[in-house]
């Protein structure tokens, strides 16, 4: 069999790519994996789309663009930017027939009335609004602790916590550049007007808060890897508890946070049962998702699941990421899990290749097919 070809689909202006480290990485997995892995833009498919323009590694460990024949299969790595470019990445996999191994995913609010429809999915789920003044009025009636987020929000930027306290609303949150803001405002009415400033440049959801001080004034949650194997199976890749810095209204790594080994974290807490029994809770909920979210959005490869453990023990989904990072594991020093973390959609991109191209051979020749 030929040696398989995968396309990683992203952002590129000239030699300059989204994530570089990662995908770096990718190319050096795809070679040991036997295939041949290139990325490319949207712009870079030549006329007729059988030919695409693909960036790959040089023997100095510099890009260079290379013409490449239509690739099996096709990666979508291209993650948001409230740009013109990504608008043009929509409109481009709307219209381009790729193989791919990956729909595109909802922003959060689409994401939540999927799940939510889904009667298995409803203990993990945090209430959860469309933002507007009438359902902040309505979620701060209910709970003293919430988020605000925008809908396509990543990588912590632009979320707000808001907690209910007796001297007036504690508001904590990180801007488009990720700086934390801290403020305290003592009557309703100057919470709407910040609220409203907060989100005025895009969408936004309101989010029942949960008590995850499983580490005083420090956010904390888990990031699970859930992947697509070389069989085309879902499998739980590996998760890590993410401490966040202090006071910081998020847990992410690049926000200051640190990546700690889940049984570590969890034992002096819960004790060894307990803990058992939360991963276990915590992998069901990975499973649901992934198969909900796919029966609704089409083929998968990958999500990365923010997942909130309260003082009780009890995991909630806090968000999916389609696109996530895997740092965690690296950060732990989990070396295996991140290999695998980065091995796993290039294996499964792989099967999908493999796979359709045998689906496509037994089509034109039935007769041959049930033979076998």
């Amino acid at each position: 069999m030929k040696r398989p070809t995968i396309g990683i689909l992203t952002w590129r202006e000239g030699k300059k790519f989204a994530e570089p480290a990662y995908f770096r990485r990718l190319l050096r997995a795809g070679q040991e994996l036997g295939g041949t892995v290139f990325l490319f833009s949207p712009k870079d498919v030549l006329a007729g789309g059988k030919q695409v323009r693909g960036y790959v590694l040089d023997s100095s460990g510099r890009w260079q663009a290379r013409i490449f024949d239509r690739p099996d299969a096709v990666f979508d790595r291209y993650r948001y930017t409230p740009t013109q470019a990504f608008k043009d990445y929509v409109a481009f996999r709307r219209t381009s027939n790729f193989l791919y191994a990956n729909n595109r995913l909802a922003n959060k609010w689409r994401v939540h009335e999927v799940l939510d429809r889904d009667a298995r999915m409803h203990r993990w789920l945090p209430e959860t609004l469309l933002y507007n003044r009438a359902n902040l009025g309505k979620m701060l009636g209910r709970h003293s602790y919430l988020y605000v987020k925008p809908l396509n929000g990543t990588g912590g930027r632009n979320i707000l916590c808001i907690e209910k306290t007796e001297h007036g609303y504690r508001l904590l949150g990180r801007n488009k550049q990720r700086a934390k803001i801290s403020t305290v405002v003592k009557q309703l009415e100057a919470l709407h007007r910040f609220v409203h400033n907060w989100t005025r440049s895009e969408k936004y959801i309101v989010q029942q808060g949960l008590r995850l001080q499983l580490v005083p004034n420090r956010a904390v949650d888990m990031r699970l890897l859930i992947q697509k194997d070389g069989n085309g199976d879902w499998r739980v890749t590996g998760h890590g508890m993410r401490v966040g810095g202090e006071r910081s209204a998020t847990s992410n790594l690049h926000g200051g946070g640190r990546a700690v080994a889940v049984p570590e974290f969890l034992r002096p807490r819960f004790g060894e049962a307990r803990t058992a029994e939360i991963v276990r809770d915590c992998e069901q909920l990975a499973y649901q998702t992934a198969e909900s979210l796919e029966n609704h959005f089409g083929r998968m490869v990958e999500f990365g699941l923010d997942i909130g453990i309260d003082v009780n023990g009890r995991p909630w989904l806090i968000e999916v990421n389609p696109k996530p990072a895997r740092e965690v594991f690296r950060e732990m020093g989990a070396l295996q899990q991140y290999k695998q973390a980065i091995n796993r959609p290039l294996e499964y991109a792989m099967y999908l290749a493999r796979t359709r191209g045998q689906e496509e051979k037994e089509s034109k020749y039935p007769q041959a097919a049930a033979r076998r």
